[in-house]
């Protein structure tokens, strides 16, 4: 695939075929995605495509972090094509000089020699491409770029032939190497965003040692991991699967997953993910998910997910790159016939054809929205947001008021516990205790005591009674985390130790930068608002405390109504949630925005997701997709204006075959140039 006329091309097609539903394309990956009945096999599925002129394979397995070889095809193409260039220039230069006669005609017949394998050699990506689109009877951008090198080729080697004082080698061999600097690039900015794919996989640890029953101890492939095997972790190890700790205390780089360069401490009933880093102590814990399904490889997932969409700019490049085919086509045969007509001669009607088919190629056009799409998306993942689908970005750019959920969406919908009250040894009785519990408060408080680099006492006869407490004994007292008396509210836990009391409160403490971010969201002209299902209490101390308005006790049905008034109302929403009830109003809001702690609900319907425990990344997410959708409006100016300029010189003989392969060139390289502006658009 080469441009959006390819993605257009497939996605309407594909359908009409016997069996197909549906079919997406995802550019940056250069895969699609087809819905089919199951009549239908992977090879006809293939050869639905090959009918089409796409000749595909079904993906490997875990080829997400894998290289594609089109790139070094491309690199190495381009490099024998400048080599190439450079030489006949060089030999060019003396004929414009002035060398004539025998001189001339050696420097041509040079210039063949050095030009036909070179073009034999550089135009393959083309010429395969435009043979595979005729050999089935249809077109891309392909077909006029291969006809225009293949007849400036054989018209200069006729001149060179037959003695003529001008040949257009290095017109054929610049075009080439043009095309191919603008199609190396833009494989580039494609991969950007891949290989942030390959390094979150290659993050993930390569094998593990499995204990055994017996206890032996055996070193087995990632690949070969499953749930609930027992696993060793030894000191600077990276995690290869996810997993609970159920023996020993240490310390984790947890960056992968949260963008925090902090160790965090991890223990007993500890959640653990792959790609994590064990910077303390052994541990042995138990897998929980492996392989492709473990927290990172979804990561990954959503990643390779923000490829092409199909967005309001990607139809207009579509119908753009439709007509583009018959449109060049005709424009070139009417200048050589009208040329004729003119008496220009058959030689010079047909430069100037050649001029034409070369530089009416819509690179520029095909590439103004992808590019844009794919560097803002990389740009963002570096600051841990993950957009799912490009027209995200186009969504996004357009939201004029923000909707957040509560619990989990401006808090960090976890408890944490107040363990200012607490000596030493009740601090490491309680990390203890909790360590061994599934309670929800019993892990809040588990985590709040390893990150203020507590170490556990040894309990010895820990019993825990369901919806009462857990007890044991410690330095032969006997100690407990209980449920409190009524008075104590229900974030509460009471420890006792022997015969002494601590109670130990709880918050849902708001994210960090939560009034930074919405207020960085106001000035870009957006007004934030709380929908949530908690109770009215909470929400409206959480809305007093940020100065916003909020509503409470809001049934999934509520939040769309409430989203539906907006829109009515004029509103472009962007709902910002976490929970299973706010699945269907992110999927009904104009934009929508998870945290990676949501639930797989709401990341599926969600159209980017932010990880880590900041907010600030939705105002990034808004601010960058704006940012985006400028570039995007600019590109196609860019393109536009140099088809207007370009195609009438070109009609009118102003063109020669060499300057429009340099113009058509550097109007594609001027979009990319542009986009590569994206890169720090999230700093």
């Amino acid at each position: 695939m080469r441009c959006a006329g390819c993605i257009a091309k497939i996605e309407r097609e594909l359908p009409k075929a016997s069996g197909i539903v549906a079919a997406r394309v995802n550019f940056s990956a250069k895969q699609v995605a087809i819905e089919h009945d199951r009549t239908l096999d992977e090879a006809g599925l293939e050869e639905a495509l090959l009918k089409l002129g796409f000749e595909a394979h079904s993906i490997a397995e875990n080829s997400l972090g894998d290289e594609p070889k089109e790139r070094k095809v491309l690199l190495r193409a381009l490099g024998v094509a400048g080599f190439g260039m450079m030489n006949v220039m060089l030999l060019s230069v003396s004929v414009w000089s002035g060398a004539d006669g025998a001189t001339r005609d050696l420097f041509h017949w040079l210039s063949a020699m050095i030009a036909m394998p070179v073009i034999a050699y550089s135009g393959r990506p083309f010429f395969a491409s435009a043979w595979m689109a005729l050999k089935y009877r249809r077109t891309n951008m392909d077909v006029p770029i291969s006809i225009g090198v293949a007849l400036a080729t054989a018209l200069s080697l006729y001149e060179t032939i037959t003695g003529g004082p001008h040949a257009y080698f290095e017109s054929a061999v610049m075009l080439l190497f043009f095309l191919l600097a603008g199609r190396v690039l833009d494989a580039e900015m494609r991969e950007r965003t891949r290989a942030g794919i390959g390094a979150l996989l290659g993050r993930m640890g390569k094998s593990s040692s499995v204990i055994g029953p017996d206890g032996s101890v055996a070193r087995i492939p990632a690949s070969d991991l499953e749930p609930g095997m027992l696993v060793l972790v030894a000191a600077g190890e990276a995690l290869a699967a996810d997993g609970e700790i159920e023996e020993g205390v240490s310390a984790i780089d947890n960056a992968m997953l949260t963008g925090e360069s902090t160790p965090v401490s991890v223990g007993v009933g500890s959640v653990v993910h792959a790609g994590a880093i064990n910077l303390g102590a052994p541990f042995r814990m138990r897998l929980t998910r492996t392989a492709d399904d473990t927290a990172l490889a979804e990561i990954a997932r959503l990643m390779d997910e923000a490829g092409q969409s199909r967005s309001h700019y990607v139809r207009i490049a579509d119908r753009a790159s439709r007509l583009y085919a018959p449109v060049v086509h005709t424009l070139a045969l009417l200048a050589f016939a009208g040329w004729m007509i003119a008496g220009a001669g058959w030689h010079q009607s047909l430069i100037i054809a050649i001029a034409v088919l070369i530089i009416t190629c819509p690179c520029a056009m095909g590439l103004a929205v992808p590019t844009a799409q794919v560097v803002a998306s990389g740009a963002l993942l570096k600051r841990g947001v993950l957009v799912k689908d490009g027209s995200a970005l186009e969504r996004l750019a357009e939201v004029n008021t923000a909707v957040f959920d509560k619990t989990g969406t401006l808090t960090l919908g976890e408890p944490r516990a107040d363990i200012a009250g607490l000596d030493d040894k009740a601090r490491g009785v309680a990390l203890g205790l909790a360590q061994a519990s599934r309670h929800p408060l019993s892990k809040g408080l588990a985590n709040s005591l390893r990150q203020a680099g507590v170490t556990a006492a040894n309990i010895e006869a820990i019993e825990e009674t369901p919806g009462e407490g857990i007890s044991g004994r410690w330095d032969n007292m006997p100690v407990a985390l209980e449920k409190p008396d009524a008075a104590s509210g229900d974030l509460a836990s009471l420890l006792r130790i022997g015969s002494k009391a601590h109670t130990i409160t709880f918050a849902d403490p708001l994210r960090s930068d939560c009034a930074q971010a919405l207020s960085e969201l106001s000035a870009s002209g957006i007004n934030a608002t709380i929908l949530s299902g908690d109770r009215a209490a909470p929400v409206q101390a959480v809305a007093n405390e940020l100065a916003i308005t909020a509503t409470a006790e809001a049934s999934p049905a509520d939040k769309l109504s409430a989203l539906a008034a907006l829109r009515d109302a004029g509103k472009l929403p962007l709902m910002v949630g976490d929970g299973l009830n706010d699945g269907p109003a992110l999927a009904s809001a104009h934009a929508s925005i998870a945290p990676g702690t949501a639930s797989d609900v709401s990341q599926q319907a969600a159209d980017a997701v932010f990880i880590g425990e900041k907010l600030m990344p939705v105002a990034l997410a808004v601010r960058v997709a704006r940012r985006t959708m400028a570039i995007v409006r600019q590109n196609f100016a860019l393109a536009i204006g140099y088809n207007a300029l370009a195609v009438p010189l070109a009609l009118f003989g102003y063109v020669t075959p060499l300057i429009a392969a340099i113009a058509m060139s550097l109007s594609s390289l001027f979009v990319v140039a542009n986009s590569l502006r994206l890169a720090g658009a999230a700093k």
